[in-house]
């Protein structure tokens, strides 16, 4: 197994849920971050937490609808540290409903942050990977990339882009980059806050809190595949809750 420690990672929608506990570990196994997210009050607490803890943070406010947002953050990351070892793309909304109810502007958010969030990291990141000879994609799709079910199925269409994105470029990296997909099932986050149908909400609300597994679980799942070595690529983790169906 290789050492996280002295690693660059870039994690997006790292102010809270997923990405502030896989900058939280990162950071006590040794890696340098580089944290990204559009609340930047936020991302500087995260930092300075990171940073009276021993570590080392960097941070930008990045919304991941904006391509240069993400070039900025890999800029920050070579100009600061000078490389960049990892991206972690995590940043996502899940605002779910009927199709029939016809809330094309939620189909819209997610279409941008989900899909075209991980394509603008991937064209910020890859010609830096590739200079470098070396690096490594992690792309969080979910579990909702698997299998679609009523009121998820424009969500579920971005997730399961995010997996054929992420298998096509694995096919296209060659034998020097890496490129791994995280699929979790439910995890008690704030995922639900941007989410306009009321009654789903509440629905999810009430199943993240029977059963939902904690943020640190996935933030472990990243880590492993950061962790290996140099040769091996973790194509996909998939991590649910033992309870969800």
């Amino acid at each position: 197994m290789e050492s996280v420690s002295g690693k660059v990672v870039i994690i997006t929608g790292a102010s809270s849920g997923i990405g502030e506990a896989t900058a939280l570990l990162l950071a006590e196994r040794g890696a340098k971050l580089v944290l990204g997210a559009r609340g930047l009050d936020r991302l500087a607490a995260l930092a300075d937490r990171i940073v009276a803890a021993g570590g080392e943070a960097a941070y930008s406010r990045a919304d991941v609808r904006q391509r240069e947002d993400l070039a900025a953050l890999v800029r920050l990351a070579c100009e600061h540290y000078g490389q960049l070892d990892v991206l972690v793309s995590n940043a996502g909304v899940m605002p779910i409903s009927l199709l029939d109810e016809l809330r094309v502007e939620d189909w819209e958010a997610m279409i941008d942050v989900n899909i075209k969030g991980v394509l603008y990291g991937i064209a910020a990141a890859l010609p830096v990977f590739r200079q470098q000879g070396y690096g490594h994609f992690i792309n969080i799709a979910s579990t909702a990339g698997h299998k679609a079910v009523p009121t998820q199925a424009v969500y579920s269409g971005t997730k399961f882009a995010v997996r054929a994105i992420s298998e096509g470029l694995r096919q296209e990296a060659g034998d020097k980059l890496r490129v791994t997909i995280v699929s979790p099932g439910i995890v008690h986050t704030n995922f639900a806050e941007g989410m306009t149908s009321p009654e789903l909400k509440a629905q999810l609300l009430a199943t993240r809190d029977q059963l939902a597994m904690p943020p640190i679980a996935v933030a472990r799942a990243i880590a492993f595949a950061i962790e290996q070595p140099a040769d091996i690529d973790v194509n996909e983790i998939i991590i649910r809750p033992t309870a969800q169906v």
